[in-house]
């Protein structure tokens, strides 16, 4: 374990003033960088936990913002603003490539070992920056199995893991198949990890507000997923001395 610093980071991105948090392990080297992307409803403690616990491993963390500093606890505004992002591809790089600018002007980060890790929206976000041919190490997401534009995935340049529970309903059977197909057309390096009998958001902890049906925690399933997105950090973007 190593001493981390923290900071709230404000940048531009889809017309709104994001508050990301940044996470910097102890020491002058640099160090791989990690961009966390949140589910549907924003930008919590859990990624800013995440991103904390990714520093103590020895890796610059920007978990980032996707409502300009709010978070949409209400499912009906959660969903009217996340519905025309995910339908809009450039609007995701946009945020995107925001939270990229955020890491890169990080002195501790290496700009040359960036991976990305999203949840719901934030995946698909990740994904995007993938299809838009940027220069990452790795990809992972979990719940955020979107489909791109057609051809595009062939941009992508680094493994794809992704993880989805079994009884998710917001990502589906077919909606796996069409990603995967996607995924084995382009010739990406990719993995997809079925939880058993987990629902949608299954990693993220009890909220204390209404949730769209076919969301629900599943604490064991969650350690495992975490746990894979580690395994996925070290194989592809090791921390180094």
């Amino acid at each position: 374990m190593t001493t981390t610093t923290t900071r709230a980071v404000e940048y531009p991105a889809d017309g709104l003033t994001m508050i990301g948090h940044l996470a910097v392990p102890a020491g002058a080297a640099r160090r791989p960088a990690v961009l966390i992307g949140p589910e549907g409803p924003g930008l919590s403690d859990v990624e800013r936990r995440r991103a904390d616990a990714l520093a103590e491993l020895g890796y610059v963390a920007l978990a980032f913002d996707l409502h300009g500093g709010r978070y949409l606890g209400d499912p009906g505004e959660m969903l009217a603003r996340c519905m025309p992002l995910l339908a809009d591809p450039d609007r995701m790089r946009g945020i995107g490539h925001a939270a990229l600018d955020v890491v890169r002007a990080e002195p501790r980060a290496d700009p040359d070992r960036i991976a990305v890790v999203g949840y719901g929206t934030g995946g698909a976000i990740g994904l995007e920056l993938g299809r838009d041919g940027v220069d990452l190490r790795a990809i992972g997401t979990v719940n955020g199995l979107i489909t791109g534009r057609p051809g595009e995935a062939a941009r992508i340049r680094c493994p794809v893991w992704a993880g989805v529970g079994s009884e998710d309903p917001i990502m589906a059977p077919a909606q796996r198949e069409a990603f995967t197909a996607e995924m084995q057309a382009a010739g990406v390096d990719w993995r997809l990890v079925v939880y058993g009998g987990a629902l949608h958001a299954f990693h993220h902890p009890p909220v204390d507000h209404v949730v769209l049906p076919g969301v629900g925690y599943h604490p064991r399933h969650a350690q495992r997923a975490w746990r894979d997105v580690v395994d996925l950090l070290a194989e592809c973007v090791p921390v180094t001395e």
